[in-house]
């Protein structure tokens, strides 16, 4: 085992990846760290592959580069392929649109040791934008794995830190998180599957393992400005609340979660109203106000999508079992 793998989620990635190549590769106090990097290609239709080829055909750094396809698309999947190649203790996750600070390697290893039970944690991300970004964007930053919340390490409870740039024990992954999460998260460029990076971080509190913030790793997000229009952030803050309601129940006891069920269909029901009375006038103007309104609708429809979508992969199991079924049958 080594120490640390820096594990980079990659879709139609060639032209971004040079860029988080050279930026690794100049990493600075790692003489005393056995790492690794890895890159899953989850599907690329560039020549994302062929990019990889180049830099490992001039590759003479004293930590390996590789490369492993992974042609089922979604992040979750693309996260559980790093997690069985990765030959570190801890894996650490870059997306392809992700720049770490110099040090981000040494700081991500020495956190590691800070915590008997700690099971993954996550640092501060910065916004590089290629325009402005609308009034209040602060509000609705996360959404777009935009995270600094201040100086001091601690211990995350309620509120978890994005997928970008967390660190995850193999250990704590291996023992605690299924093997299929229902929530597959970003397919290409989908983003009606987000939240999966949530429900891996339930899936270790829920094991006792904890999640912690640790300031001095530091990551830049480049934002570029068709991520910043009105649609797309709409889409995408939906696409985090119709999923709420399953980080929701993970988090609960199966006794808890149908007492649950009610008391937050009404909960989010009143705030979703008292939001839109509130601020009905700002919703075609302001595209934060439309955002935080998109999401609270989704997360109250959140149940219902839910449901269906779960009817839905039951349907489609029972079909491809009755299918290989038949054709057993057939001589």
């Amino acid at each position: 085992m080594l120490d640390l793998t820096v594990a980079i989620r990659a879709y139609n990635a060639a032209a971004r990846l040079p860029e988080i190549l050279n930026k690794l590769k100049i990493q600075v106090g790692t003489e005393v760290i056995d790492w690794e990097i890895i890159v899953i290609d989850n599907n690329s239709r560039d020549n994302t592959a062929q990019v990889i080829q180049e830099y490992q055909f001039t590759w003479n750094e004293r930590f390996p580069l590789k490369y492993f396809l992974e042609t089922k698309q979604g992040s979750s999947i693309a996260r559980r392929t790093a997690m069985e190649k990765a030959r570190g203790s801890w894996v650490a996750f870059l997306d392809d649109d992700n720049l770490p600070a110099s040090d981000w390697v040494a700081k991500a290893y020495s956190f590691s040791k800070s915590y008997p039970q700690l099971g993954a944690y996550g640092g501060q991300i910065h916004g590089e934008f290629e325009v402005e970004p609308p009034r209040n964007f602060w509000k609705i930053a996360a959404y777009l794995a935009i995270v600094e919340r201040g100086q001091k390490p601690f211990r995350y409870s309620q509120v978890l830190p994005p997928g970008a740039g967390i660190v995850i024990s193999k250990k704590a992954w291996l023992d605690s998180v299924p093997q299929t999460l229902f929530l597959v998260g970003p397919e290409g460029k989908s983003l009606h599957s987000k939240g999966e990076d949530m429900e891996f971080l339930a899936c270790l509190q829920n094991s006792g393992w904890e999640i912690w913030y640790n300031p001095e790793m530091h990551i830049t997000h480049k934002i570029p400005s068709w991520r910043l229009e009105r649609e797309y952030l709409i889409s995408l803050i939906v696409g985090s609340g119709l999923n709420r309601f399953h980080i929701r129940m993970i988090r609960l006891r199966p006794w808890q979660r149908l007492l649950a069920f009610f008391p937050y269909l009404i909960y989010d029901f009143q705030k979703a109203l008292l939001y839109f009375i509130k601020n009905f006038a700002l919703l075609k103007t302001d595209t934060t106000t439309a955002c935080e309104m998109a999401l609270l609708l989704s997360i109250f429809i959140s149940p219902f999508y839910l449901w269906k979508k779960w009817i839905e992969q039951k349907v489609k199991s029972m079909a491809t079992n009755m299918v290989a079924k038949k054709s057993e049958l057939i001589p």
